[in-house]
């Protein structure tokens, strides 16, 4: 049981850490393709590219999740990324608990 709490406590640590908010992605481009492009910069761990129900077309934002902070960095440092054509837009995302966003908005 303690194991299992630990394992979850790390979790949310590492949520926390090395995201990256990316908005203005085309609608042609797949999080298979965001996740190839991204990973010059190093390793791509995960890439959160959510979709809309109603219409199947992704929401033209994602979060991507690196290993280590130098490789957010990396990203970081390139001004523009651009992708078929249009400039995405960046931001370093650092992602709160649940808890600590209530506790930000009372």
């Amino acid at each position: 049981m303690a194991a299992a709490s630990a394992v979850r406590a790390a979790g949310r640590r590492s949520r926390q850490l090395f995201d990256i908010f990316v908005a203005e992605i085309p609608w042609t481009v797949s999080s298979k393709e965001l996740k190839e492009y991204f990973s010059q910069f190093g390793s791509v761990q995960r890439c959160q590219l959510p979709f809309d129900r109603d219409t199947g077309f992704h929401r033209r934002y994602c979060w991507i999740k690196f290993s280590t902070p130098e490789e957010v960095q990396n990203v970081l440092q390139k001004d523009p990324h651009i992708l078929e054509g249009s400039k995405l837009t960046l931001k370093q995302q650092i992602r709160r608990r649940r808890s600590q966003r209530k506790n930000l908005s009372e």
